[in-house]
């Protein structure tokens, strides 16, 4: 098989391509520059807490050296806080960093990844999709032909992937603009980010009414200054007016001693794709959507987008030429187009809300407050503005029956990161096991972790429900649990491999599980293999892979 095309390597193409390669599926990235990424301390991301682990597991390692976990978020209106809270178990802090430190450490990841091949100075030219294929032609010192088994336009606002596709990319052109400071100093709330809105002091040249600072690592902080709509051109020496004001304003009245180390400043369009797929090829993250109005994060949904798509492209390429899963690489567009389309309608909503101005609703009771909370959740990925969304009416969401049980998960969501026990007897986080194209089945057994795997494995049910794993039309991991929000004693979770739950079931229904199963592959019962046609499946109980399964797993071609 041919290898996945991908164009773009900026975060989202390159954990694209890393996704890939952790499911033995190769790819090509196309990169139009030199490979080498621009040192910009002010353009920085800010990750949720599962997009953050999913970058992390990529790229092998943790960036809380290079980046700040936040202690906790203050709201602030004229002299009055509005809102404090505190980051921990029950609210996950997110993950502040500049974007070059993350690109680099995927760019890192690449290089040592012999699935993944980079090509630098590699611009896209055409694009010729046909039944079998994508082949993309490029040109530069080394202009080539390259042909692939799909590809992913990673390419940004600006996709040529997307142009060549004949898509097109409504929406509203500068939402938001904002004035961009990377500074050193230090403030009178470490490690804490902030939100202030009307500030009490005057300030130089084109006001905003509302300043977000957010901590970076090493004592580097960012603040925005929202701009007025059609201000004028912000200077350099209006800049470093209204740094010296804004931390004056917060410093008791003067301006503490600041290292200013990048400026900028940063537009906000929201933009959605009409389609996402045109027969093999795809969009992802600013190529497919443009969002980041009133706190909300962009790349977030990007790296979302690549979760999405890699287990699906590689479910397909593993497949190969027997093909099938044309309803699976369709659930794409219908599930990540939803939720980015749901999070704009939620800012189109309140943007008249909060960027209004004055008049009778500036003195409504409570008012004020509920705009603070609308802002706070768009910063830290919570309510419509920003938590993860779901895939409850994906054409993958399994049938609704008798045999469902209720937990703190909905179908299509997120689950849990639970503490699991795998297959060799270790304890892990269940976000460990994700990411590697498996299935996932969890049992709830509250009192097994006082035994060792190999003695409840023959035990109680588990012999009936490893024998059902075994039979689903994929590669599945059985994990136990001791506890899951919500969840009663021997439910069973069948989970996505990007941690989306299909259904929970009570006890073992080797008959739901298995419906429950094709239908999240996008499969059904006429698309099952032939007993001699080898397929990358069998379940990971006891006994490893394919132990009692029909299948085996398989991994890409050896590559020199």
């Amino acid at each position: 098989m041919d290898p996945v095309i991908v164009v773009g390597a900026g975060p989202v193409g390159l954990a694209l391509s890393l996704a890939l390669a952790r499911q033995d599926v190769p790819s090509v990235v196309l990169d139009e520059g030199s490979g080498k990424d621009e040192q910009r301390p002010a353009r920085t991301v800010v990750l949720r807490e599962d997009t953050a682990a999913f970058v992390e597991r990529l790229a092998g390692r943790s960036f809380d050296r290079v980046g700040a976990r936040w202690t906790g978020w203050r709201s602030l209106r004229r002299k009055q806080e509005m809102r404090a809270l505190t980051f921990g178990e029950q609210l996950p802090a997110p993950l502040h960093l500049a974007q070059h430190e993350l690109t680099g450490a995927l760019r890192a990841a690449v290089a040592e990844e012999r699935l993944v091949e980079l090509a630098v100075d590699s611009r896209l030219d055409s694009i010729e999709n046909d039944a079998s294929g994508v082949t993309a032609r490029t040109r530069g010192p080394e202009g080539t032909s390259w042909r692939g088994s799909h590809l992913v336009g990673c390419d940004g606002p600006r996709s040529t992937v997307r142009k060549l596709l004949d898509i097109r990319f409504p929406g509203r052109t500068a939402v938001e603009r904002h004035a961009v400071a990377a500074l050193r100093t230090e403030l009178p709330w470490p490690g804490e980010a902030l939100l202030h809105r009307n500030p009490p002091w005057r300030t130089s040249g084109p006001s905003g009414s509302e300043i977000v600072g957010r901590p970076l690592a090493d004592g580097v902080w960012r603040l925005d200054w929202l701009l007025p709509p059609r201000s004028d051109l912000v200077t350099p020496d209006v800049l470093v007016a209204r740094v010296r004001e804004t931390l004056a304003g917060w410093c008791g009245g003067s301006t503490p001693p600041y290292e200013l180390l990048d400026t900028g400043v940063h537009t906000v369009h929201h933009r959605l794709a009409r389609r996402w797929r045109v027969g093999r090829a795809f969009l992802a993250g600013d190529a497919a959507h443009l969002l980041g109005a009133l706190g909300t994060q962009g790349l977030d949904e990007g790296l979302r987008d690549a979760d999405n798509l890699a287990w699906k492209l590689a479910l397909a390429w593993h497949d190969g030429p027997r093909g099938g899963s044309s309803a699976l690489l369709d659930s794409y567009q219908a599930e990540r187009r939803a939720v980015v389309a749901g999070r704009l309608r939620a800012a189109d909503q309140s943007l008249p809300i909060l960027r209004g101005g004055g008049g009778l609703r500036s003195y409504v009771p409570g008012a004020a407050r509920g705009h603070d909370a609308l802002l706070t959740d768009g910063h830290l990925g919570l309510g419509p503005l920003g938590a993860p969304g779901g895939y409850p009416d994906s054409p993958l969401a399994a049938p609704v029956t008798g045999a469902a049980a209720a937990i703190g998960t909905e179908p299509g969501a997120a689950v849990s990161d639970v503490r699991v026990t795998a297959p060799d007897g270790s304890t892990v986080r269940l976000r460990d096991r994700l990411g590697l194209g498996r299935l996932l089945v969890v049992l709830v057994a509250p009192g097994t972790g006082v035994w060792d795997r190999k003695h409840w494995m023959s035990a109680g049910l588990m012999p009936r429900l490893a024998e059902a794993v075994s039979a689903l039309p994929h590669e599945t991991e059985l994990l136990v649990t001791e506890s899951y929000p919500q969840a009663a004693a021997h439910t069973v979770l069948l989970v996505r491999p990007d941690g989306h739950l299909v259904t929970a079931l009570n006890g073992v229904r080797p008959a739901e599980l298995l419906d429950a199963a094709r239908t999240a592959l996008g499969k059904s019962a006429e698309d099952e293999p032939t007993e001699d046609e080898p397929v990358r499946s069998g379940a990971r109980g006891g006994g490893g892979k394919g132990s009692g399964g029909r299948g085996r797993a398989s991994g890409g071609p050896d590559r020199t």
